[in-house]
């Protein structure tokens, strides 16, 4: 039984564990997505978080440690000159995981995952509904309730009068 046992080890030796979260790690910051099963999905983000969140702090010593986890320099690059000024104001939780059904060959569950600031799409629906749902001061509320009743008063004298001729 896995009692206390936090790391998920996904079937591999550590060596062969480490070089493929590493690769992944890479492909994810060049290309931005990638479609995954669940497990190592979820072993990546807390390998990839931990780098991002180094590589707001642009230094020597933070492009070091972050190329001893990713070993590839345009990925690195990547991740310090693009990724990490789109991040700089998010506190966390760089990483989106979508479900994207099963696997025909053994039906393992398959996972897309995004970096959350680079997808277009979720991006565009996003501002969308942020101009669907603002609020208007209390003070343009105040300055048209007035004006709003003195516009439906005339409306009520002239409905009576357009309805007594149609009566005669």
């Amino acid at each position: 039984m896995r009692h206390n046992r936090a790391v998920n080890h996904l079937g591999r030796k550590s060596g062969h564990r480490k070089a493929m979260l590493a690769n992944m790690a890479s492909s994810l910051i060049l290309k931005k997505r990638i479609t995954t099963t669940e497990a190592k999905a979820k072993a990546l983000k807390p390998y990839v978080e931990p780098l991002i969140t180094k590589s707001k702090e642009d230094t020597t010593h933070s492009r070091r440690v972050v190329f001893s986890y990713l070993k590839d320099k345009e990925a690195t690059a990547e991740l310090f000159r693009n990724i990490a000024p789109k991040v700089a104001g998010r506190p966390g939780g760089y990483l989106r995981i979508l479900h994207t059904g099963f696997r025909s060959g053994d039906a393992a569950e398959m996972v897309l995952v995004e970096l959350v600031d680079f997808n277009e799409a979720a991006l565009a629906s996003g501002k969308k509904e942020a101009k669907k749902t603002t609020r208007r001061s209390r003070a343009k509320k105040a300055e048209e309730a007035p004006a709003a009743p003195a516009a439906e008063a005339p409306k009520a004298e002239e409905a009576p009068a357009a309805e007594a001729p149609a009566a005669e």
